[in-house]
């Protein structure tokens, strides 16, 4: 086994995981909705620990997976794949 191989074996695996990891985020995406509409409520009310301005949080998290990020990325992830396992099968 030649460092080529594994270098295309490498690239398969990346865009494989690009794309079943940005598949997940866009299959998960109404429970994600669900999630936000909960902390939105929260953060609506008047004296609401979550408001709190002074002491921010460090932590940010996305809310849901925009849409047309995720195609993108997917159809990324996908081409890059199969032209992975189009140089394995060719080499």
């Amino acid at each position: 086994m030649n460092y080529d191989e594994i270098l295309r074996e490498l690239i398969t695996a990346v865009g494989a995981a690009l794309f079943f990891a940005n598949l997940w985020a866009l299959l998960k995406r109404p429970r994600d909705a669900e999630r936000v509409g909960a902390t939105t409520v929260a953060r609506a009310r008047p004296g609401s620990p979550v408001r709190n301005q002074a002491h921010p949080s460090e932590k940010r998290v996305l809310a849901q997976a925009p849409v047309a990020r995720t195609i993108t990325y997917m159809l990324l992830g996908f081409v890059v794949m199969v032209a992975g396992i189009a140089s394995i099968t060719a080499g």
